[in-house]
């Protein structure tokens, strides 16, 4: 300022500004930055956005941010699935920020929205979210609870739960599984593989670039194909979409699917031969609503002997997700697995046994209403040693059956506080089934299963337990209230129609 006097003084124009003036002005503009950035970030402007189908918003248009988008959806009759696809390092959504909305064909503005049911992660790491079952003359989508205007995300492409490719697993001789609803085979019997073939492919609506590949064995809902080696080898790329693999019908049409048979790259390799497994014995169960019952079918088991339980959790809505974490944390080595597939227990048990080879030397399929009784107070593994000596040299023992037996109410009209094995007393006389312990290596390519036993392959055999060594109680008639839960899923319900 000085200097400007002495060459003369301040024009008319001239705006003075003290040193004083400048450093508070400075100092402002730094605080207000440092105020409106932690505001834009703690307002959540970071979190990830569901593209939306809607372009125009309150007076303008703006651009669809392509975070998290819908991959397709399965429409059951009483739930609709919708998978979501994220970016590797998005934050999931939680059942609590979003909503299913279904909007009336005819009429946009009639529409109703509620949370989902719940929302799950599957085995290939997919979020799945469960809605409500869509009603006749309605349209689904989804829209975040956070969203200050009413976008939505539309649910396509859509398919039936009934006429769908719906898992697959890579199996340890590199041989695909793949599990199938809609080809109606004959139960129990092989099928002609000569009429189908599977089909693998990262786009299925380029079918130039699809991988055609030969059925091996096709029974009930599972079809075995020779993998591509290109799919056991993986993408070139760790930005490449997963492989998907459907079945095609030969001189037909090929089924939409859901299924994408591996989630790592590489072959998988059998880990089995010559090495210890870490569990003796193992059993795998598929229940619905079993929260109150779990705690004592595993401890009860546990002290028989068993060491680790898988559970496939057919679209349970109860406690049961907590339950199996107290159970965990209480030591035992317990998994639960996401099955919504209605139907499938069959599919569900093979899976099962593919699942637990590299873990399990044995496996008991049984459900939770079903313990077994060994009246010499040995162990489970020390009953299995027993019956694993063949007659013949030839011929290995690959199944072990076990006799059951049924309860009923024992005059109880409401659920006992003391457990199933202390308050159901009577039984029937005669045993009505039996249900397997397998060892997962005999078992028959086909993974043909029926009332919990598998067949077999070449060389192996079963052996029968005397009802003196070990029986299953099967607490299969409890009272009313139980009982007619079992069966909920027995008749599948219609979409319910909205009244007008």
């Amino acid at each position: 300022m000085k200097n400007r006097r002495k060459r003369g003084g301040l024009s008319s124009g001239d705006v003075v500004v003290t040193w004083k003036r400048f450093f508070r002005f400075v100092a402002l503009f730094i605080f207000s930055f440092v105020v409106f950035s932690t505001l834009f970030i703690f307002l959540g402007k970071f979190r990830p956005v569901v593209r939306s189908s809607v372009k125009t918003v309150i007076g303008g248009s703006v651009p669809a941010v392509t975070v998290v988008t819908i991959h397709e959806a399965v429409k059951f009759p009483d739930q609709t699935l919708i998978f979501l696809k994220y970016p590797s390092s998005s934050r999931l959504y939680t059942k609590e920020d979003l909503f299913c909305v279904f909007s009336d064909v005819n009429d946009s503005s009639k529409l109703f929205k509620e949370l989902p049911s719940a929302v799950e992660i599957d085995d290939f790491g997919r979020q799945i979210v469960q809605c409500s079952a869509v009603p006749r003359g309605y349209t689904i989508s989804l829209a975040v609870s956070r969203w200050t205007v009413d976008n939505h995300l539309l649910v396509d492409p859509t398919h039936r739960w009934d006429w769908l490719v719906y898992d697959a697993v890579i199996d340890n001789d590199n041989s695909t599984v793949v599990f199938v609803k809609g080809l109606n085979l004959r139960p129990g019997k092989d099928a002609d593989v000569s009429r189908y073939e599977c089909v693998y492919g990262w786009d299925f609506t380029k079918p130039k670039h699809l991988l055609r590949a030969e059925v091996i064995s096709a029974a009930q809902e599972i079809v075995r194909c020779k993998t591509p080696l290109t799919v056991l080898e993986g993408p070139r790329m760790a930005q490449s979409s997963p492989v998907k693999v459907s079945v095609r019908i030969k001189g037909g049409g090929m089924l939409p699917s859901v299924a994408h048979p591996i989630n790592r790259s590489g072959r998988v390799k059998d880990s089995t031969r010559g090495v210890k497994k870490p569990f003796e014995t193992c059993v795998c169960t598929m229940t619905r609503n079993a929260a109150s019952v779990l705690r004592e079918w595993v401890m009860y088991h546990a002290v028989i002997g068993v060491q680790r339980w898988f559970i496939y959790d057919n679209n349970s809505d109860d406690d049961i997700v907590s339950e199996i974490k107290n159970l965990e944390s209480r030591g035992y080595n317990i998994s639960r697995h996401f099955w919504p597939w209605i139907k499938t227990q069959e599919a569900g048990f093979a899976n099962c046994a593919i699942r637990a080879r590299n873990d399990c030397d044995w496996v008991a399929f049984i459900d939770v209403d079903e313990f077994f009784y060994i009246p010499s107070g040995q162990t489970l593994t020390d009953v299995i040693r027993n019956h694993t000596t063949s007659p013949s040299s030839s011929i290995e023992i690959g199944e072990i059956r076990t006799p059951c037996h049924s309860f009923g109410p024992s005059g109880l009209r409401n659920p006992p506080r003391g457990g199933v094995t202390a308050a159901y007393t009577c039984r029937m006389v005669l045993p009505e089934r039996h249900k397997s312990i397998i060892r997962p290596e005999s078992l028959n390519a086909t993974l043909i299963n029926v009332v919990h036993h598998f067949h077999l392959r070449d060389g192996f055999t079963f052996a029968d337990v005397d009802k003196g060594a070990m029986v299953i109680n099967h607490y299969k008639y409890q009272v009313w209230d139980i009982f007619k839960e079992k069966f909920k899923r027995a008749i599948v319900p219609e979409p319910l129609k909205m009244k007008t």
